[in-house]
């Protein structure tokens, strides 16, 4: 497949969030970082933002649900115009009842795992999921430093997800930027994630398309056999 990025809108300007949604066209999903300060220490937007971003914006919108009960929530995300919705395993009483739910309301279905969560013992929910998120930094605020220990991970994660022929994207969130996105994209990484490398440049859509074109330098460079990393 080909490499995704996806701005997070946590680094945006929250007061003129239809601007700055604008301002990322070319991108492919605007991630939308939902926190209720009990799953993580932060308090962020909920449904009633999601659907008014929706109506201003026609990229379409992955949802990451840093939130406690999201079996409850996340398919209110849903209604409210979330393509994607991403929920967190630590946090999820059943997930593979989840994934179903929000596959069968029309979105696409993600689980996410913090930094000290193993991908190993979900290793059968793969086939339940389009999307798996290796959080690379502590999920609840942005701005953090990218923590280089989950590199190894994001490579058994892809090992994993060839192992089954899964068509299933890895993203990775947190700290990724012009520093970092090859690190990810040679580990295995194909949709990223990235708050204040693109809001926090003068030009967020030429931002875009930077980090872009690193990623794929990255999936390109000798060694990767035909040009791509396993699995894209």
């Amino acid at each position: 497949m080909a490499l995704q990025i996806n701005p997070s809108i946590l680094s945006a300007d929250f007061s003129r969030l239809a601007d700055e949604a604008k301002a990322v066209e070319g991108a492919d999903w605007l991630h939308v970082d939902v926190m209720d300060n009990h799953f993580v220490p932060n308090l962020t937007l909920g449904v009633p933002v999601v659907e008014s971003l929706s109506k201003a914006t026609d990229t379409p919108l992955d949802c990451h649900l840093m939130i406690e009960d999201p079996d409850r929530w996340a398919p209110q995300y849903i209604e409210a115009g979330a393509g994607s919705v991403t929920f967190h395993v630590e946090a999820a009483a059943a997930p593979v009842r989840l994934a179903r739910e929000i596959r069968a309301k029309g979105a696409r279905a993600s689980m996410a795992l913090k930094p000290a969560t193993p991908i190993e013992p979900y290793e059968d929910l793969l086939p339940e999921l389009d999307m798996l998120l290796v959080m690379t930094v502590e999920p609840g605020f942005g701005g953090q430093a990218f923590l280089d220990i989950m590199l190894p991970k994001i490579r058994r994660t892809r090992q994993l997800i060839d192992k089954h022929g899964l068509e299933l994207w890895l993203q990775v969130d947190g700290g990724v930027s012009a520093a970092t996105i090859q690190r990810c994209a040679e580990a295995g990484a194909d949709v990223f994630v990235a708050g204040s490398a693109v809001y926090g440049a003068q030009d967020p859509a030429k931002a875009v398309t930077e980090l872009r074109h690193l990623a794929e330098q990255a999936t390109t460079a000798p060694g990767t056999g035909d040009g791509l990393v396993t699995g894209r």
